[in-house]
């Protein structure tokens, strides 16, 4: 699994979002995120296949919406996701938000794929300790992904500590903030020194943290500009100097809530 993706939520289906995973994979790029939810599986892959980019070179990941779970629902709500994708496989399906009663039934049905070799991962979005022991006490595949809102304004500390001890790979989703924070003065300064955006200090902070990021753009410039972040490192003191800029933020619904 590459440890920097594009993410396409809110990409709009057609030209937007295949304009967009075009020049993601024109520019290295060999993950790409979406999800039932996003509505734009079928640009995904249509992207994919005019693209020249070998299949088994790309990462794809996808997930069950919430209204698809339960065991049966989300066999039918995966069917549909592979035939807009137009894959024989998937690469990680996940479960995009722990929906009380339904996401151990949901779970059950994504190791049944696994077994059936239909999808190459399995794991969760937003999961929590509680929600990630729940799944673990009885299941026959643990997951192996754990997606979660992830960024300096939302450090994830203790989740990110279990996830790491039980080799669940933690991915970063929203993890530039939405710019909101860009003007921060610990991000400002490192961006002074290194000669790189924000926006690079940022991702480069999470794959040194050993945490996949999937930072989502529809604008070429950028998509480029997001994965130029292998030719500089962070120190230790740096790494730890943006994660004391951790409040707790949320920029996205709290999954205790679901």
């Amino acid at each position: 699994m590459p440890y920097v993706g594009l993410g396409v939520y809110k990409a709009m289906e057609g030209q937007e979002v295949e304009n967009a995973v075009k020049a993601a994979l024109k520019h290295g790029y060999r993950s790409i995120d979406t999800a039932q939810f996003y509505a734009n599986e079928r640009g995904v892959g249509k992207a994919l296949k005019e693209s020249g980019v070998p299949r088994e070179e790309v990462f794809i990941t996808t997930k069950v919406w919430n209204d698809s779970q339960g065991y049966d629902s989300t066999l039918r709500a995966f069917e549909a996701s592979r035939e807009k994708l137009g894959l024989d496989y998937i690469d990680l399906y996940l479960i995009h938000w722990p929906i009380t009663g339904k996401y151990k039934d949901t779970w059950r049905a994504l190791e049944h794929l696994y077994r059936e070799k239909k999808v190459r991962a399995i794991g969760v979005s937003n999961f929590q300790i509680y929600h990630l022991e729940e799944v673990m006490e009885d299941c026959e595949v643990k997951p192996m992904v754990n997606q979660i809102e992830l960024h300096p304004k939302l450090t994830q500390r203790e989740l990110l500590t279990f996830c790491q001890k039980h080799d669940i790979q933690v991915e970063a989703w929203s993890p530039l903030m939405r710019g909101k924070f860009f003007d921060h003065p610990t991000l400002i300064a490192l961006s002074k020194k290194y000669n790189k955006t924000v926006a690079q200090i940022i991702l480069r902070w999470d794959i040194q943290q050993k945490i996949v990021t999937i930072p989502k753009s529809v604008n070429e410039a950028r998509i480029k500009e997001n994965a130029n972040i292998f030719d500089f490192e962070l120190t230790e003191q740096e790494i730890t100097d943006i994660a004391k800029m951790n409040e707790n933020l949320r920029l996205g619904p709290n999954p205790d809530d679901f």
